[in-house]
């Protein structure tokens, strides 16, 4: 009976993770953190895809390809650029070109990106940078 309290106690505690503990593997993009500048202060395109290959660029949910893909972007798709760990970009970005994804505004403190739009991290070379 002990073993099974203390395996559902484990189970119980695994699934009660809260979630800024994602934000502690790197995962999370980050947004803000400059006073004087917009949350995301870069503003890019989605550029250089194959045509004759996939012709999309992967969405992941963390920096490399060992996170999972979450969406596709396809070539001109734009995008805010609010992080970066080495060759990967935090973005934020929108199909919907009415929808305002919160970014383009100062915000004091540096936070995980919680607005309507949807956010993840995509390899460098494959954006061109418009503004910023």
């Amino acid at each position: 009976m002990t073993r099974t309290l203390s395996l559902a106690a484990s189970l119980a505690a695994l699934l009660c993770v809260p979630v800024s503990a994602f934000a502690q593997d790197g995962a999370t993009v980050m947004v803000g953190g400059e006073p004087s500048m917009d949350a995301c202060s870069m503003y890019g395109a989605v550029s250089g895809l194959d045509p004759q290959g996939d012709n999309y660029l992967s969405v992941r949910l963390g920096p490399g390809t060992q996170h999972q893909r979450i969406d596709r972007l396809g070539p001109d798709q734009k995008l805010w650029i609010c992080d970066q760990k080495g060759n990967w970009l935090g973005v934020v970005y929108t199909k919907d070109d009415t929808l305002d994804c919160g970014v383009s505004s100062p915000q004091a403190a540096r936070a995980p990106y919680s607005g309507p739009c949807k956010a993840g991290w995509v390899y460098k070379k494959y954006v061109t940078l418009l503004a910023g």
